[in-house]
This record gives C-alpha cells, structure tokens and sequence, in this order.
C-alpha cells in the first residue's frame, strides 16, 4: 500500500465525520444537513463552494499552482429507506432511514482528498468536486446536469468510486467498457370489479390478473431474448385488498428491470406491454402500465480505465489490483455523468458480511484513506496530462 501520508494522518477525522454522517442519513433530494456539513468544510479549506445544485448537490472548485485539464470527482450522499439494524453506537438516529449503500463513506473519501488538495495545491489545472444528491433511484445525477453542471463547471475527465462489501479488503476493481446495467421502474395497475369474496362471479378479479401478469413476466427474458443476451425482470411489489371477503377493485404490481444496451431496454418495454394487454382482454380487466428510465448503461472509457488501472497498482499494489472481464446486474446514476463527459467509475473493498442495502450493512472505515488517496491521485496525476 502506498498511502498519501498526509491523508492517513486524517483517518481519525475522517473517521469522525463518517459516523457523524451514519447517524444522521437523510434521503434523495433531502440532504441539507449533509450538503450543509460538506460545504461548510470546502469552505474552511479555501475551496470556493457552490451550493443547492440539483436541490441539494454542492460543487466545490479547487485551481492548482499551474495549467493544466478539468478533472471531476463524484461522490453521493443520500440515504436509503431503510430501518438500521446493526446496533452500532453510531446507528442512524433517523428512524426508517440507514446508510445502508456506504455513500457515507464515499461522500467522506471524497471531503478527505478535497482537504489534502486544498492544503497543499501543489497539482496542475483544476479539480471540481461533485457531491451529489439522490442517486438511489430518484435522479440526482439528472437533476444536477440539468442545473448546467458540466455547462458551468466544465470537466474534461470525471471519476467515480463504490465500496465493495465482501470483496477482499482494499481490493481495488475496475471494468473497462459496459461496468453497470441501466434499469428501468415499472408500475401496473391493473383495475377490475370488486365483489363479495362468496361470489367472485360477479368480480372481474384483479389479484387473479396479477398473479397470471407476474408469472408472465418471467417468460420476457427467459422467451423474448437471444440466450447470449443478458438482462433481469424482478416484479418486487404486489399490493391489493384489505380485507378477508372482499375482493377488491384494483391491483398494483411494481418492479425493475435492467439491461446493458438501449435496444435491451425496449424490447423489454415491448414485451411487458403487450402481455398486460393481453392478460387485460383475457382476463377482462383494464391495464395500465407506467415504466420509466431510472438508470442508463454506465460505460467506462476504456482508455481511462486503463491509465486509471496503472494509478491504482501504484497505491494498492497490484495484488490488490484487478480488472473485471463481466458487467454487474446492479446500476449507478454516475452513468448519466458518463454519458456527458468520459470517465471512469471503480470500486473498492473491505470487510463485512452483509451486501449493500441490507439493514444489517456496516461500512468499513479503515477504506477511508485508500478511496480519499486514490481520488487525490487522480486529481495529481490526470489534470497534467
């Protein structure tokens, strides 16, 4: 390992400001204690600071002791609904909200290379430091870019990074080219004749619908799609009726799928809305179905993910070091930041037992000067190229 001294040193600091953000999660777009905290801090470090970007974002502008490229780094901050349960002196104080995907520890690795960067200044061009809100599914890396974000802090390269829980500890991974699935959301109604639950010949019953529509659903990926094609259709949430002899009017059935290219993305579209209408005329129902893009394909640039690789063996070492040769199912709204300006996103692990988005999670803090220092390393060695 080969660690920016400077920023070890802050470990019990940064450790600090870690726990402070566990225990006080917000969710997407509600960030104001957290994007206040970040921005107080890129203050005290001389960085100029802009605030409320995409409702909650702050952006922080840092220019270096001579000419040189725009180099971007992204962290996120926003927490998850979900109720903690690991008993930590620590735990969220915030009940039905946890930090339960480590954008704690991303939004602290990234204050840690601001502060070693606003300290010593000694790189070249200019680094603009992105926090970001709502990334879990509600848009903010959109939200963001709508507000002009690349218009008004023009970067020539952004970089991104996730914890890995499981993975062997400071194991530091990245995968050139498709890394990430775009997903999309998908709600269905499905409206039909409540009755008595003695008479259900008098209903047009939706839950029956439902059922049949959720097993249809199965047949998209398994029937639809060339086998060497890979792509999840999850139904994740049914809801319907309140009572025990009532069957009930309507049903609503909500879920996600996620795909590796756009034509994927609308095959898919098209075979969730033809068998809703088929199962409407088979079943005498109405069928409404809403599915919506959350999430694009993140792409890493090849060539930068290869120089990224180079930097990372330097700090890691390249026992730690690996590139992935398969994309992951699971998504990133970082991909939209990709999508205008080429970059890299990459991961790093560390201990623990539960996977993200499980109550249980616990983010390691001794990552917290390895991700701080390869953000720094980036900002050094990428805007004097």
């Amino acid at each position: 390992m080969n660690l920016i001294g400077r920023i070890e040193a802050y470990t019990d600091e940064l450790t600090a400001i870690r726990r402070d953000l566990h225990a006080h999660p917000e969710l997407g777009f509600e960030e104001v204690r957290t994007s206040g905290i970040v921005a107080a801090l890129l203050e005290s470090w001389g960085i100029e600071t802009h605030r409320n970007i995409g409702k909650t974002g702050v952006v922080g502008v840092l220019k270096g002791n001579r000419p040189g490229k725009t180099v971007g780094l992204r962290a996120d901050m926003d927490a998850l609904p979900i109720e903690e349960q690991t008993n930590l002196p620590y735990s969220s104080q915030t009940p039905g909200v946890m930090h339960a995907c480590g954008h704690d520890g991303h939004t602290t690795m990234l204050l840690g290379a601001a502060r070693y960067l606003g300290e010593t200044r000694d790189f070249a061009g200019t680094v603009v430091f992105i926090f970001q809100p709502a990334e879990e599914g509600l848009g903010g890396a959109r939200a963001m870019l709508a507000e002009g974000l690349f218009q008004r802090f023009p970067c020539d390269e952004v970089y991104g990074l996730h914890n890995r829980p499981g993975a062997p500890q400071n194991q530091v991974r990245i995968t050139p080219g498709i890394a990430m699935a775009g997903a999309d959301f998908f709600d269905i109604r499905i409206t039909g004749r409540g009755s008595h639950g003695a008479r259900p010949q008098e209903s047009r019953d939706p839950i029956v619908a439902a059922t049949a529509l959720v097993q249809a659903l199965q047949s998209v990926v398994s029937r639809s799609l060339d086998p060497l094609d890979s792509a999840v259709v999850s139904v994740t949430q049914i809801h319907s009726g309140a009572a025990y002899n009532v069957i009930p009017g309507d049903a609503v059935i909500a879920g996600t799928s996620r795909m590796f290219s756009d034509t994927i993305r609308r095959l898919i579209r098209e075979r969730i809305r033809a068998l809703a209408a088929g199962i409407a005329a088979g079943y005498g129902v109405e069928v409404d179905v809403d599915i919506r893009e959350v999430f694009g394909v993140l792409e890493n640039d090849e060539r930068l993910s290869h120089d990224f690789a180079e930097l990372a063996r330097g700090v890691v070492g390249a026992e730690n070091f690996g590139v992935g040769d398969r994309p992951s199912t699971g998504s990133e709204d970082f991909a939209d930041m990709l999508r205008a300006v080429p970059g890299a996103y990459f991961t790093v692990g560390h201990e623990g037992t539960a996977m993200l988005h499980n109550a249980a999670f616990t983010f390691d803090d001794a990552i917290l000067p390895v991700g701080a220092t390869l953000l720094a390393r980036i900002a050094e060695r990428r805007a004097a190229l």
